[in-house]
């Protein structure tokens, strides 16, 4: 095994699937000759050649749609979006059309979309959002969101098998900032969670970019007053894994929700609904989200910090809950 950063072990995965299989291929805004935004693809289409590295045109409803037909005729496409806000152009594409073939006709849909997602990049309200609780609520597509680059790989070697439809949310500040060792040919099971650190004082579920978050907040509780709580990374959002959570949730008596993602309507509410229904009688505490502010994304960098989650609001959360 050797240390990569997350971008890379994306690049490993979508290089190693097309080695594989020749029924894959990738398509995106400047996928090929310019090698992607953040460079993913740099090389591919020398590689690969033209056929299999498209350049598209600025449409995102054409690339999401291209490659629904494109799997429904036997082939694996991977689309990527530049910014996954930029998918709204082919929200059509993907939930009402992509999403329902195989429940209409039986026919299985394998396409994956690759959403480089997220913000703490001072992007701004246009390329700093998180996506996923957009689709979260539609039968048919399958969500992953990994936070290590070990996740990265083995999750999109997943996807790109899968006969389903799945958006897979890469977290642009990950990209050469998370590193860690990556396995060859290893494919991670989509809906199984990932127990990021082991604890019996409370438990902590999240994903993406804010496991980092919640793992620094865990250990400095831990060194100050001996608590050890547990955290959960789901890396599949949809489906997720709620045998893990209850189990844990029944062993610590107290649930925080972390994500990036703004608090009214994201993901962490049905978590909540899933433990309320499920492990009430071994609550200790009320369940406690912590996420963004319910506005835009902000641009200026101090605004920015103090919409999204950081260490300090999830260890003052946990305190909260640990003191309950």
């Amino acid at each position: 095994m050797s240390e990569v950063t997350y971008l890379e072990a994306i690049r490993q995965a979508l290089e190693e699937e097309m080695d594989r299989d020749p029924s894959v291929f990738l398509l995106g805004e400047d996928i090929g000759a310019y090698g992607g935004a953040f460079k993913v693809t740099a090389g591919f289409q020398e590689r690969f050649g033209a056929e299999r590295v498209l350049d598209t045109p600025l449409a995102e409803s054409a690339i999401i749609g291209v490659a629904a037909g494109a799997a429904l005729r036997g082939y694996r496409p991977i689309a990527e979006m530049q910014f996954s806000d930029f998918i709204t152009c082919g929200f059509n594409q993907l939930v009402n059309f992509a999403a329902k073939t195989h429940y209409r006709y039986e026919e299985p849909v394998p396409m994956v979309v690759r959403c480089p997602t997220g913000g703490y990049i001072h992007g701004g309200p246009f390329h700093s959002q998180s996506t996923e609780a957009w689709f979260f609520h539609v039968p048919g597509l399958k969500l992953v969101a990994p936070s290590t680059p070990a996740d990265a790989k083995g999750l999109l070697k997943a996807a790109i098998r899968d006969d389903n439809p799945v958006l897979f949310f890469e977290h642009k500040f990950l990209y050469r900032r998370a590193k860690g060792e990556v396995d060859g040919d290893v494919v991670i099971p989509i809906g199984k969670a990932r127990c990021a650190r082991s604890g019996d004082a409370a438990t902590v579920v999240t994903y993406g970019a804010t496991v980092g978050l919640c793992l620094e907040a865990a250990e400095s509780i831990a060194q100050s007053g001996g608590d050890e709580v547990e955290v959960i990374d789901l890396r599949s959002l949809l489906p997720f894994d709620k045998e893990t959570i209850l189990e844990s949730v029944r062993r610590t008596g107290r649930l925080l929700i972390v994500h990036e993602d703004t608090l009214t309507g994201g993901i962490g509410g049905e978590i909540a609904a899933v433990v309320a229904a499920d492990a009430f009688e071994h609550l200790d505490a009320p369940v406690r989200r912590v996420a963004s502010l319910d506005t835009p994304v902000p641009f200026a960098p101090p605004m920015e910090e103090h919409f999204f989650p950081n260490v300090a609001k999830i260890e003052s959360a946990l305190r909260e809950l640990l003191a309950y």
